[in-house]
């Protein structure tokens, strides 16, 4: 199936891997402006039933105008998908058919300037999921020392010249803006080596830290497992190596046993998988998604069935 320019990243694959059935009930948990879910709510029609999480509030708006057509079969809330458990049972969710994560920033954050997730356009150096919570870029890069900058640098964006990168911030200091912070990272990396815009390593660095992204994706997915029926599947989109390395990680621990997994204690005898691979390599946009979609071109879908 072709895929529209306005489509969600891995539109069709989602929708193939996670079977929707009609009345069944399902969670996106990373709702942004609808995409999936509305795919979801039209395959699982005329009876199935979303629950829609999303910390942005901008994007729960586009959501709710978007699935206003499906009536109370969308069940749309302001909420982190860390408090899924909780979700669930103030809606008397017992267990779902279906799970979908799509991690990290969303286009719409990407295209609006005043969100400060880009480095192509200027803006506020912001970059928070839901802006009226916790500390926003700015304040990070502007307060922490010049060694914990260099250690989150390499550690959330797998930056080579963290050290460099870091010292150059600390002696700009107060940055305000997302021009002013590319512009920097550029002048101190030098010329590039790669195709990515030198600064790409560390906006995802600091969009990472400033939204606990990690720690987030680590206290979803036992949250996740435990909400599934048995033969329910779980489908996460992930965007950069460090989630990627999460999500694989969890489900080979829950799906392969101890002899083949080295993430397992040895002395696992009586283990049972929990979880089934889907997708043994991850799915990848096709070469048509990527050219009307170029950032779907880093995007990793795996999918996991619970047993």
């Amino acid at each position: 199936m072709a895929t529209s320019p306005h489509q969600p990243v891995l539109y069709q694959p989602v929708l193939d891997l996670l079977e929707p059935l009609d009345g069944g009930r399902y969670v996106d948990g990373t709702l942004g402006a609808g995409g999936h879910a509305h795919g979801i709510l039209t395959a699982s029609g005329p009876n199935g039933r979303l629950l829609g999480l999303d910390v942005d509030g901008e994007a729960i708006a586009l959501a709710k105008e978007r699935l206003d057509k499906f009536g109370d079969r969308a069940n749309i809330v302001q909420a982190s998908y860390t408090t899924l458990d909780q979700q669930l049972y103030v809606i008397g969710w017992d267990q779902v058919d279906g799970i979908l994560l799509d991690l990290g920033a969303s286009s719409m954050q990407f295209d609006s300037p005043e969100r400060g997730f880009s480095f192509m356009q200027s803006g506020p150096l912001d970059m928070r999921f839901d802006n009226s919570l916790g500390q926003s870029a700015a304040e990070l890069v502007n307060n922490v020392t010049e060694e914990d900058l260099a250690a989150l640098l390499r550690e959330y964006g797998e930056e080579r010249k963290a050290r460099r990168i870091a010292r150059a911030i600390t002696k700009a200091r107060p940055l305000q803006t997302t021009s002013e912070l590319a512009e920097l990272v550029a002048k101190s990396v030098g010329r590039p080596q790669e195709r990515i815009h030198p600064a790409t390593r560390t906006f995802q660095a600091l969009r990472i830290a400033v939204n606990t992204e990690l720690e987030n994706v680590k206290a979803v997915l036992p949250q996740a497992l435990a909400a599934l029926k048995p033969g329910g599947r779980m489908a996460v989109i992930s965007f950069h190596s460090l989630e990627d390395r999460m999500v694989k990680r969890f489900i080979q621990q829950h799906s392969r046993p101890p002899a083949v997994n080295p993430d397992l204690p040895p002395s696992s005898e009586h283990w049972e998988p929990n979880l089934k691979e889907i997708t043994r390599k991850p799915v990848t946009a096709d070469e048509e998604e990527v050219q009307l979609n170029p950032r779907s071109r880093s995007a990793k879908l795996r999918v996991a069935e619970k047993v």
